[in-house]
Parts: C-alpha cells; sequence; structure tokens
C-alpha cells in the first residue's frame, strides 16, 4: 500500500492487500430507456453448431408465451440473427442512443449487420474493439422493457465472453454442441468457463442430434453417437435438449422466416425460462 493511499480504489491503479475484487465492479450500467429483466447468453466451444439458430429460436418461443424478448447479437465479426428473421433496414439512432431494429413477431434485435452499409463487408477488428462495441450495444441501445434478453455469443472463451460475462448481469447460460466427442470436449470448456465466472448452466442443446427417415420413421445418428448426457451428468445439468437434423429449418432461416417454424424439443428450456 502506498505511503499516499486515499482508501479510495476507484481512483488508484496499484495492486495492494487492500483491494478486494469484486465481479459487480465490472457490470456496465444499463441506460435509463432499459430495463432488462433476464439475460441469457447462448454459447459454444466452436463454430457451425447452430448457436445462433437456438437463439432465435428461443426468442421465438418465448415470444408466444407473451413475453418481452430481444437479441443483443454479440458475434460482431460473423452475425447471422438478421437474416434468420428476414430484417434489412438499419438500425437508427440520435446522438444518445440506438434504437433496435424489430423482428413481426415483436422481438427486438441489436447486430452489427444492422449498422454496417453491406451485410457482407468484412469486420476486421482487433479483439478489445469488437469487445467494447458489444458492451456499447447494452449500454446505448433503448431496449426499453424487456423480460427476457438473449445474447448470441461469439464461439470460443475469447474476449467477447469475457466482456459478457463481466459486462452484462448474466442470469444463465445455454451451452450449444453437436454429437462428435471432439466438440463435447470443446463444450466442456465453454462449461468451465462459465463456472469460473459463477454463471449457472441452464441447459445444454444438442443440434444435429439425429435424423428422422421419412419413409420408415427411424432415427439415424449422422454425425455418431451422443455424449452430451454424460457430460452434463457430469457438471450436473438437468436440462438437455436433443435438435433433430431439419432441412425445413435450414431453409426457413435462408428465407429470413424463423418466426414461422416449431422446435418442441426446447420447450423443456422455455419452461425453465417463463
Amino acid at each position: 500500500m502506498s505511503e499516499k493511499c486515499t482508501h479510495d480504489c476507484s481512483s488508484c491503479g496499484e495492486n495492494c492487500s487492500e483491494r478486494e475484487f469484486n465481479p459487480e465492479d465490472f457490470k456496465a450500467p444499463m441506460n435509463a430507456m432499459s430495463d432488462v429483466k433476464k439475460v441469457i447468453a447462448v454459447v459454444s466451444g466452436k463454430g457451425g453448431v447452430g448457436k445462433s439458430m437456438v437463439t432465435s429460436m428461443m426468442s421465438v418461443l418465448m415470444a408466444r408465451e407473451g413475453l418481452q424478448t430481444a437479441i443483443l447479437d454479440a458475434d460482431i465479426t460473423g452475425p447471422s440473427i438478421p437474416k434468420a428473421f428476414g430484417l434489412t433496414e438499419k438500425i437508427w439512432g440520435d446522438k444518445n442512443m440506438m434504437y433496435p431494429a424489430i423482428t413481426k413477431g415483436g422481438i427486438k434485435v441489436v447486430s452489427l449487420n444492422l449498422l454496417v452499409d453491406n451485410e457482407t463487408d468484412p469486420v476486421v477488428w482487433r479483439g478489445p474493439m469488437v469487445a467494447e462495441v458489444v458492451k456499447q450495444f447494452w449500454t446505448d441501445s433503448a431496449w426499453e422493457d424487456v423480460d427476457v434478453m438473449f445474447v448470441d455469443m461469439p464461439p470460443g472463451t475469447g474476449d467477447v465472453p469475457l466482456t459478457v460475462y463481466q459486462s452484462l448481469p448474466v442470469d444463465g447460460i445455454i451451452v450449444v454442441a453437436s454429437p462428435q466427442e471432439l466438440v463435447g470436449m470443446i463444450v466442456e470448456k465453454a462449461v468451465n468457463m462459465a463456472g469460473l465466472m459463477n454463471i449457472p448452466i441452464i441447459g445444454l442443446v444438442e443440434n444435429m442430434s439425429y435424423f428422422t427417415c421419412p419413409d420408415c420413421g427411424r432415427q439415424h445418428r449422422i454425425f455418431g453417437d451422443s455424449h452430451i448426457d454424460e457430460i452434463a451428468k457430469k457438471y450436473g445439468i438437468d436440462t438437455v435438449c436433443k435438435l433433430p437434423i431439419a432441412p425445413e429449418l435450414a431453409k426457413a432461416t435462408d428465407l429470413g422466416q424463423i418466426e414461422m417454424m416449431e422446435i418442441p424439443e426446447l420447450y423443456p428450456l422455455v419452461d425453465k425460462l417463463k
């Protein structure tokens, strides 16, 4: 401790025995035009497992329950939420605030693809800048009244997930995986990171778990046997959803019509969040 110490740690950059670590110190304040009651992060250990699809469908299903729902698209370098909902109009704002886009079903969305001139333009930014933009989506958007917000996270355990966990009041995490054993190992990294940040796992979602033959009705495990139940048991997670390979869902997502779809396999998560 310095001889000139004022005992006001908020104005000091020194590390000393009197400084106590408090994770709440990093929380970004919500603006006066917003009241978000619950924040759920949707994460994955790697890309391409359907994390954004799960984010989109969970928001659709929660909205059908009569809840005010929103999506913060934190996957800055690979935003896909606007396409799933067919959103093309740009987000507008004034000098103080951004105003989220609204889907046909009333879901509020903030995504970088609704801010750039061309949705195919690459985002060539370093990690700290990407993380700061995600924080601004939270602090500088007029979310108004929201019962549940889903945060579509980038894959992995890098700068953006850390920023979200530290800056937003995340109430729980949904982890999305695919059946391959390697992905099972990778997804444990995401589960372990949530544990380090003391954030509960709401449930595990195994996407592309099986394919139901339209002729014989049998289920075929195209990507091999599932390991998701083993992971859930290991970490004491009591909600597991196994989603089939559904070409019609992929088509609806490409056409921006995801609000017309139904995934009953996600109902256990919906019941848990209501």
